[in-house]
């Protein structure tokens, strides 16, 4: 049985400790929410902990983790672990393993993709950080990823920065994949040539070469509003869409699917698009093709 500390009690990091306890693990939990924390305090939670600890963080990316990390360097102690879980830009890794390095503390950055299905089917775990590290978390690890051959749910990607790089292009790959989806499914739907677009996606679970867990949600949310007529097509981007193209510039990487991705994100969120009318403006003056007047 391992024992850790777990700092952050949200959708993620909630299911995380319930998966891990029901592997047998001691899981001590902070959260600032008094509902689901198991400790008062940062420094409640590490008293807690039996040396040598090993900490888990999954709170928001940027000052929150930096802010957290700074912290457990003032209240660990020298041969302790602490791990970064969330989204933290790869770049702030180095920074904060060297900021614990100072006082002996070892650090390692693990991407996780598996979303609020973790709990259940398990997590995609990507590591960051010195082997011996990787070792020591190793039962935190086999607990939380999918159950089956290790490394096809878990690796051990390279130095401290690798898990957190590999979880960014992860999700840039993801922002493709799902923006195929989507524009498959507004293409049955204008067409007209398809009479039931819900099963015809349904129908592609099996055999067929799109088959994937994307696709399994989407049939869910399909079940449950066929037209997806409930929602708004409003979506935010997480920030890793915007790196991971960041990264494809500084590498001279062509990455057209995955920016045209992003993009669509930007366009969803613009009610009226300048771009758009100087588009329709241009149109009408060279070819007298009609606009739309605002207020029409």
């Amino acid at each position: 049985m391992a024992q850790l500390g777990l700092i952050g009690l949200g959708k993620m990091g909630f299911n995380m400790r319930e998966r891990l306890r029901a592997a047998g693990h001691e899981v001590v939990g902070y959260d600032r929410n008094p509902d689901v924390t198991d400790s008062t305090s940062l420094e409640d939670m590490v008293s807690k902990l039996d040396g040598p600890r090993i900490v888990w963080i999954m709170v928001p990316a940027g000052e929150p983790t930096r802010q957290t990390v700074a912290e457990l360097g003032n209240l660990l102690s020298e041969g302790d672990l602490v791990i970064d879980g969330g989204n933290s830009k790869y770049t702030d890794d180095r920074i904060n393993a060297d900021l614990l390095a100072a006082k002996k503390i070892g650090y390692l950055d693990c991407g996780v993709s598996g979303g609020v299905w973790g709990k259940d089917n398990g997590y995609g775990l990507m590591v960051g950080g010195e082997a011996s590290d990787v070792e020591k978390a190793m039962p935190i690890f086999d607990a939380l990823r999918p159950e089956g051959p290790r490394d096809e749910g878990f690796s051990h990607a390279g130095a401290v920065g690798s898990g957190h790089y590999a979880k960014m292009i992860h999700n840039g790959i993801e922002y493709g994949m799902m923006q195929a989806f989507a524009e498959g499914f507004e293409l049955l739907e204008a067409a007209k040539v398809v009479e039931n677009v819900p099963a015809v996606i349904k129908g592609w679970q099996r055999g067929t070469v799109v088959r994937s867990w994307l696709l399994d949600l989407l049939v869910r949310a399909l079940d449950e509003d066929p037209e997806l007529d409930d929602l708004e097509g409003y979506v935010e981007d997480s920030g890793e869409g915007r790196w991971t193209l960041e990264e494809a510039i500084n590498n001279a990487v062509p990455a057209p699917v995955i920016s045209a991705a992003l993009f669509a994100r930007f366009a969803s969120r613009q009610e009226d698009s300048a771009a758009m009318r100087a588009v329709a403006a241009l149109r009408n003056q060279f070819g007298g093709h009609s606009v739309k007047k605002a207020g029409d």
